[in-house]
């Protein structure tokens, strides 16, 4: 009760602060000062904001971390990605999805890894696949590490292909990835990959070989 007021004090580093205490309280009272928060000009208060909305965990906020996720500004969209992601709530993985077309790379990172971890991110399996051809090496690798989170077999000679990738997180995270999956139909690109150059690279290799039988 003391640190509500702060919420909507007129400088934004107090703004900020009492945001950050209150996410660590988790009080249902405080959804309504951080829906408040959320129209606020300063992206650095928003981010706190859907913060707090997140750690709450409550059905009734996932329309609010739905709209954030279509903010202006792309922190605050990674924000509410993550928290859509934490509250485990039915309904957010439709929107992680949407944001794994967003302009900006970095959504689309955050979103790839969010969905290995929201409930229902399988749904979206397709959409991950698709980011297997992403520009940037680091949003494939967050596809490549939830697609087999999630199990996405279907997925296994797509992420075979980045078995070949220049740059060597990539390659093994693919080898661990087809190790998970116990892609069989992978085996030929396994092996294929088994005198990497890349010390770890080989490794993984050799692990996700084993787990194929």
């Amino acid at each position: 009760d003391v640190i509500l007021p702060f919420v909507a004090h007129p400088s934004a580093f107090v703004k900020e602060a009492a945001l950050r205490a209150l996410k660590e309280l988790r009080r249902p009272e405080a959804l309504k000062p951080a829906l408040d928060a959320m129209r606020d000009p300063k992206a650095a208060v928003r981010i706190q904001a859907v913060g707090v909305i997140g750690f709450l965990k409550l059905e009734e906020s996932v329309p609010a971390l739905r709209s954030a996720a279509s903010d202006s500004d792309a922190t605050v969209r990674r924000a509410a990605i993550n928290a859509l992601a934490f509250s485990q709530a039915p309904s957010s993985s439709e929107a992680i999805a949407r944001a794994l077309d967003d302009a900006e790379w970095p959504v689309r990172e955050s979103a790839a890894e969010a969905l290995g971890r929201s409930r229902g991110g399988v749904s979206a399996k397709d959409a991950l696949i698709a980011r297997l051809d992403d520009e940037f090496w680091q949003v494939r690798l967050k596809a490549i590490r939830s697609l087999a989170a999630l199990k996405v077999r279907a997925a296994a000679i797509a992420i075979a292909h980045s078995l070949t990738h220049p740059e060597p997180n990539m390659r093994k995270e693919a080898a661990a990835a087809l190790g998970e999956l116990k892609a069989g139909e992978a085996r030929a690109y396994l092996e294929k990959a088994a005198d990497d150059i890349d010390a770890d690279v080989r490794k993984n290799v050799r692990w996700a070989l084993s787990q194929l039988g």
